[in-house]
């Protein structure tokens, strides 16, 4: 059978069309998001409290909720044209293979070096870091994507980085590491004993696989400790899913080509930075009664911060020396087990994405990852492309959204992000090929341990 494709298989943009601006959905939101609070004091964070920790420009961005649109200085679209536009891809060999008459797209981000969504704010971070005249960065990074990304773009203006690496995907996905270090940066897998945090956190569990909040809390301790150094983080704050709105920009401006207008947006959700730039155009008209599209957040059934956490107050780091950020979250203490989609492994979730999620605006669901890689390896085998563990939670809402579609007769449009590719994956997909792979999902008790961390404040009684 052939499907007339009158829509065509990769929607591209222009380099002329591309976003100008960045989309701050914080200032089109009926609430706001409840403010980042100093854990001292417990008072609304200030700039001056902020600047010592990120670049002073990106603090800005950080505090500010009433600008819809930033301005996108020249020299950082300079560089994302290097690999932007990304296309909007229309699925029909997916299509065909299930039989339904929904007609799913996805926003393609793996087109690039770091193979993910990353290197959009990655990009953006360093260029502040060079005009703040700032030569040494530090961060975190769970899976790599991160990392990576963030080395590239160190790479690119001259910076020397220091990247705390959760220690079970460093393991598990060596060859990031070493993309990491042909672009530069320094690479220690976290907890380490380069710092005293770290030393703290391997002598409660010296086994322990880390997580993220462990690896946040060694590279802020870095840049705190290092002269004329900042930190940078690669999602869950409010001026990384700034910089990552370009995503959805990009795939609106795309679909409207065509005159589409999504049912339904997937993405997959760890700290918000991909699930946020992705429904952010469509959310901004969402919040200004434009549409009526429906948002669905996918998380690991492992580390289920939406679906099982509490909305309240919590540090942002395992060794809790980050403000206070509101959000749904885990607890800073809780570690969740490692399964191979590590750039979800995080006990929080952004505040915007939060905030959004309690006001009724976003539905959440999470899926154990035996189904996720059913999911990557359906979509693989017609649509040849192999993606990320992260990125196939979305997938696999999709398909099941698509499913329902043929069960019902309903001709939804479904856009869906792939975030990221998964050649550096092979481990994972060879582990749920050999029948090896498991999933060990936190009991109520486990949860219970993780919320004991939570800080007590009156906000969180």
């Amino acid at each position: 059978m052939t499907t007339p494709k009158t829509i065509p298989y990769k929607i591209y943009l222009t380099e002329d069309q591309m976003p100008k601006a960045w989309l701050n959905l914080k200032a089109v939101m009926p609430e706001k998001p409840d403010p980042m609070l100093h854990p001292c004091t417990l008072a609304p964070i200030t700039l001056p409290e902020l600047t010592p920790l990120f670049c002073e420009e990106l603090c800005k961005q950080e505090l500010n909720d009433t600008d819809l649109h930033i301005a996108i200085p020249e020299a950082i679209r300079n560089f994302y044209k290097m690999y932007r536009p990304s296309p909007v891809v229309r699925a029909y060999s997916l299509e065909e293979r299930l039989g339904t008459p929904a007609q799913i797209y996805y926003k393609f981000e793996g087109s690039n070096t770091s193979g993910s969504h990353k290197l959009n704010s990655a990009a953006a971070q360093v260029y502040y870091a060079k005009q703040q005249g700032i030569e040494n960065l530090t961060t975190e990074t769970g899976a790599g994507q991160w990392g990576t990304a963030l080395s590239m773009a160190c790479a690119y203006y001259g910076i020397h980085l220091d990247v705390f690496m959760v220690k079970v995907s460093a393991a598990q996905k060596p060859y990031r590491k070493a993309v990491m270090q042909t672009f530069g940066a320094t690479v220690t897998p976290s907890p380490s004993n380069t710092t005293e945090v770290g030393r703290r956190l391997l002598a409660a569990a010296p086994d322990t696989g880390g997580s993220l909040g462990c690896a946040i809390s060694e590279a802020i301790e870095r840049a705190m400790t290092t002269p004329n150094a900042r930190y940078e983080l690669g999602s869950v704050l409010d001026h990384v899913l700034l910089h990552q709105s370009v995503i959805g920009l990009e795939a609106k401006a795309a679909l409207d080509l065509y005159g589409v207008t999504p049912d339904i947006v997937i993405g997959c959700a760890g700290g918000g930075s991909n699930f946020g730039g992705l429904i952010s155009a469509y959310m901004a008209d969402r919040l200004q009664g434009k549409n009526n599209i429906e948002f669905l957040a996918v998380e690991p059934a492992s580390c289920p911060s939406l679906t099982r956490g509490r909305y309240a107050y919590d540090f942002g780091d395992s060794g809790q020396t980050t403000p206070l950020l509101r959000m749904y979250t885990l607890g800073s203490g809780f570690t969740p087990s490692p399964n191979h989609a590590g750039g979800l492994r995080y006990h929080g979730m952004s505040p915007v994405v939060s905030k959004l999620y309690h006001d009724g605006f976003i539905k959440a669901k999470s899926y154990d990852q035996e189904k996720v890689f059913e999911a990557a390896e359906e979509f693989a085998r017609c649509e040849g492309l192999l993606p990320a563990p992260e990125s196939s939670h979305a997938i696999r809402a999709a398909l099941d959204e698509a499913r329902r579609c043929k069960e019902t007769g309903e001709a939804k449009k479904i856009l869906f992000g792939l975030s990221g590719t998964g050649y550096f994956d092979m481990a994972a997909y060879s582990s749920y090929n050999d029948g090896t792979m498991s999933d060990a999902l936190p009991t109520d008790a486990d949860l219970a341990r993780g919320f004991a961390t939570l800080p007590q404040i009156p906000q969180n009684a």
